[in-house]
């Protein structure tokens, strides 16, 4: 008996709640299922398929964050699409010194639950209209719908967090506003259906990431403010 209750307990533990902006789209989608039961079945069940999808896309597992002050976490889930050395767009505030932008990449099976990779105060959040190029391309960050966020952590330093829309990717929907205070790890907001997260870091600070890797929300560390660490190398196997 035990036994059996360890294994219903692992089940429900690997079932990760869903945020509440998902609510409305699984009843939509439940609704419809019971309204063609009545009418087709074969599309009911495709309405039944695309509940529980959603209910897999807005997902929002909790996550376990490192506190040490000087490490950037990770905004989103996703492969490590791109690390560049580039000038900040100019809407971002950060002014004409080049920062590395840490670039991920999220698909439509990723967590698209967005968070803060540092603690501070979000001083500015900028919404900008744009295309929807695929977000796997460079010209994603400067060319799509985006929101630009820059925390300002205590010692006055700023971090540059944009979440990008994509091909599919149509909406982009903040939980934290201009002027708040937010916990490295929480939840900043969500892009629906695929997308792009950038991070631009301080000034002559390196990745402690490579291309290609995944990455956690909340979780990974994309760098550290106090390492003296050059970019690091890595290799696919």
């Amino acid at each position: 008996m035990s036994n059996r209750h360890g294994i219903i307990d692992t089940i429900i533990d690997s079932l990760a709640p869903v945020n509440r902006d998902g609510h409305k789209f699984i009843a939509i989608a439940a609704g419809l299922a019971l309204l063609f039961f009545m009418i087709w079945t074969p599309l009911a069940w495709i309405c039944v398929i695309a509940a529980l999808y959603i209910a897999y896309f807005f997902r929002d597992p909790d996550r376990v964050t490192p506190l040490r002050d000087g490490l950037i976490i990770a905004p989103a889930d996703g492969r490590i699409a791109a690390i560049e050395t580039v000038t900040p767009p100019t809407e971002m505030g950060l002014g004409p010194e080049p920062r590395v932008r840490i670039s991920t990449f999220l698909s439509v099976l990723n967590v698209h639950i967005t968070r803060s990779p540092v603690s501070g105060k979000l001083v500015r959040s900028i919404y900008i209209p744009g295309a929807f190029f695929n977000a796997a391309l460079d010209k994603a960050s400067e060319e799509n719908e985006r929101r630009v966020m820059i925390i300002e952590k205590p010692d006055g330093t700023e971090i540059g967090v944009v979440q990008i829309a994509g091909l599919i990717a149509r909406r982009i929907v903040p939980f934290v506003h201009e002027g708040e205070s937010v916990g490295v790890g929480e939840r900043l907001g969500l892009i629906r259906f695929g997308s792009r997260v950038d991070v631009y870091l301080p000034p002559g600070k390196n990745a402690l990431v490579s291309v290609g890797q995944l990455a956690n929300a909340g979780e990974t560390v994309l760098a550290d403010l106090q390492s003296t660490e050059p970019e690091r190398v890595a290799r696919r196997s």
